[in-house]
């Protein structure tokens, strides 16, 4: 139990500290421009590089461990979709936010420090796998679902081109495309650059963690909405048992790359959910709302399934 205490409290330690700070000294939102700046653009990919391109070229290749983990991601999407559609009587543009907040999880920030250091090494590869492909099928779908909710004529062809464009140039998806390569070629990066990039990846999740709690202090909670515990309950709990039943069905998967499937889809809403909110334009104080309440209750979720992933009481396979 102690280690499980040890594990989890730095992560949810530096979102609190951050959220402390944020809620202290209350400095303007744009001071955290250029720190969002470095983390995306910068720390991560730094990170995600580090990590792939020392991994083995065969496993990212793992396309049965992608289609379940995007399977489960879908399916709770489209759970929280159904929800923002009831909850909002048929407005496909809020319901569409409500959906990336029961399907997208942390992945990004919380995801690669958690589950590297909960089931070490091999973790890296389906961590890996689960952002790219988790990012990929939800900035698909949302500018999509946008753009049907929108009050012009939908032009599939310039939705269709801002799709790529996102895809293809996410930062992420990028730092993990070139590692393949680098993984491929058995390049080893000079010592210099090495280093700088070992300084990048123990940089990254501190930094990002630390942000995501400056970032939701900064937005207030005025009300909860009635649709958001049943968005969380989607998120932190039928999300993750969605990833434990599909893979588990598919079968062939060792212990860590189960769990890791499991803690990825059981982390709280992403940030990018306020993102996108923003971006269009609507939902946006129910977006920072679920984000700030999802990421206090994952403290309990999260740490549970860590006490049972590391005391042996779950199996990680449910159909051996």
């Amino acid at each position: 139990m102690s280690s499980v205490a040890s594990l989890a409290s730095p992560f949810f330690g530096l979102i609190f500290l951050g959220f402390f700070c944020g809620k202290l000294l209350k400095y303007p939102e744009a001071g955290l421009q250029w720190m969002n700046f470095f983390i995306v653009y910068v720390a991560l990919p730094g990170l995600f590089f580090k990590l792939i391109a020392a991994a083995p070229l065969d496993q990212l290749a793992n396309w049965s461990f992608v289609a379940g983990t995007s399977l489960a991601t879908g399916l709770a999407f489209s759970a929280a979709f159904a929800v923002g559609m009831l909850a909002t009587r048929g407005d496909v543009r809020e319901a569409a936010v409500q959906g990336v907040a029961g399907g997208y999880a942390n992945v990004g920030y919380m995801g690669p420090g958690l589950t590297i250091a909960a089931l070490g090494q091999a973790a890296i590869v389906p961590t890996a796998l689960i952002f790219v492909f988790d990012t990929i099928l939800l900035f698909t779908l949302v500018p999509f679902l946008m753009a049907l909710g929108g009050k012009g004529e939908m032009n599939w062809g310039q939705t269709a081109w801002y799709v790529v464009k996102r895809v293809v140039t996410h930062p992420f998806n990028i730092a993990t495309a070139v590692a393949v390569a680098a993984a491929y070629a058995h390049f080893e990066p000079p010592v210099a650059l090495d280093t700088m990039l070992t300084f990048l990846k123990n940089a990254a999740a501190p930094c990002a963690l630390f942000t995501m709690g400056v970032t939701v202090a900064l937005r207030p909670v005025r009300r909860i909405p009635a649709e958001t515990p049943a968005l969380l309950c989607i998120k932190l709990l039928l999300h993750p048992l969605l990833a434990w039943v599909i893979l588990s069905w598919i079968g062939n998967f060792s212990r860590e790359w189960m769990f890791t499937a499991v803690l990825m889809a059981s982390l709280p809403p992403a940030l990018n959910v306020f993102v996108i909110a923003n971006q269009y334009k609507t939902y946006v104080e129910r977006a920072s709302t679920a984000i700030l309440l999802g990421t206090l209750a994952s403290v309990a979720t999260v740490t549970t399934l860590l006490i049972l992933i590391a005391e042996d009481r779950i199996p990680y396979d449910l159909f051996p």
